[in-house]
């Protein structure tokens, strides 16, 4: 089930979070399949970001609102009257939660009971695709990657967060929603560690390289050696746009779902930095940092074979090209080059490599 354009096509969409790396690039994929995007989010969260270098705000009418607030959340879901809602806003980054975990647990798991009672209260909301992440598993560092019944935790309040969302969307499913065969059909995506151009997250990999590039400064690197499921963004954004499709018609696609990598792009932290320095234009200086740092799993790994027998699901780009698509991005960026127009050009080819 490949991503169907006819699907998209006028559809009414509500993504939150859109203003983020991950919500940027799904909104402007779902402009460029013609569908009617909408936005909530609280604020543009990083400068620069994809959402402004791309001059997203003249195409998707945006609802400034902080999931944190419910009666403003239930207000914007009203107002959208989306057929199909895409929740990914988040506190999104492992060492911040560490500095502000109430912050990250209000975000992440009241956030998600505010969208999902939203959605109740709206009454012609379809389907809900809640995006957690990998990192909601209870990582024992047993060696094998995660399957979809694998129990929810996490070490760190980012990871632990986005636990409890997978079980508030698990109560959710089966309380209000798997009941009603009319009523909202709702799933989980879960995938992590994506690459892309436009990512200026803080303390994260491939922004933190680009960063260093593009000051011309030297780049510190934490944990070379620990093992991630590194994709390129489209890659699970396709997986989302696929599991939402596959909802649409059969209330069984409810529940979660890994969008993770193959295999062998499951690579050391080290592997990411020399590619990236290699596709640079320029040299790029580069040491490990010491730290101190906050508790990071050593190995995390994704089983993604339910995705791919039951949507026929399957990464786009393996880890190199979309390095290179990612490398490619920045530099077009530095080069002046239309950020939009970069990023159309690449799902264009994604598309292709797909279709």
């Amino acid at each position: 089930m490949p991503v169907d354009p006819s699907f998209w096509r006028g559809r009414r969409v509500l993504v939150t979070g859109h203003t983020g790396f991950k919500g940027a690039w799904l909104s402007t994929w779902l402009l460029a399949l013609g569908a009617d995007v909408r936005g909530l989010s609280v604020d543009v969260p990083t400068t620069p970001s994809l959402w402004e270098l791309a001059a997203l705000a003249g195409d998707v009418p945006t609802a400034w609102v902080d999931v944190r607030d419910p009666e403003a959340t239930d207000r914007a879901v009203a107002e959208a009257r989306p057929e199909v809602l895409v929740h990914m806003a988040a506190q999104p980054f492992v060492r911040r939660s560490f500095r502000e975990p109430r912050e990250t647990y209000a975000t992440n798991v009241l956030g998600t009971v505010n969208v999902l009672e939203a959605v109740r209260a709206a009454g012609d909301v379809r389907v809900v695709v809640n995006v957690t992440s990998d990192k909601c598993y209870d990582n024992r560092e047993q060696g094998r990657p995660f399957r979809e019944d694998d129990p929810m935790g996490g070490h760190d309040p980012y990871s632990n967060s986005k636990g409890c969302a997978e079980l508030v969307t698990d109560a959710y499913r089966r309380s209000y929603f798997a009941p009603d065969p009319d009523g909202p059909r709702l799933a989980s995506g879960r995938a992590g560690n994506v690459i892309g151009g436009g990512d200026w997250g803080e303390d994260r990999l491939v922004p933190d390289m680009m960063r260093g590039a593009l000051a011309g400064a030297p780049i510190r690197i934490r944990n070379p050696q620990a093992v991630r499921p590194w994709q390129h963004v489209l890659n699970p954004l396709g997986g989302y746009l696929e599991l939402a499709q596959a909802l649409w018609d059969d209330p069984d696609a409810a529940g979660g779902w890994n969008f993770g990598p193959d295999e062998g792009d499951a690579r050391p932290v080290a592997h990411v930095v020399e590619r990236v320095s290699a596709g640079w234009p320029e040299p790029l200086d580069w040491e490990t940092d010491p730290g101190p740092h906050p508790h990071e799993a050593h190995l995390l790994l994704l089983d993604s074979r339910k995705a791919r027998e039951r949507l026929g699901w399957r990464p786009g780009w393996a880890l190199d090209a979309g390095l290179d698509a990612t490398v490619a991005w920045y530099a077009a960026h530095h080069a002046g080059e239309d950020a939009r127009a970069t990023t159309l050009a690449q799902i264009a080819a994604f598309e292709r490599a797909t279709g």
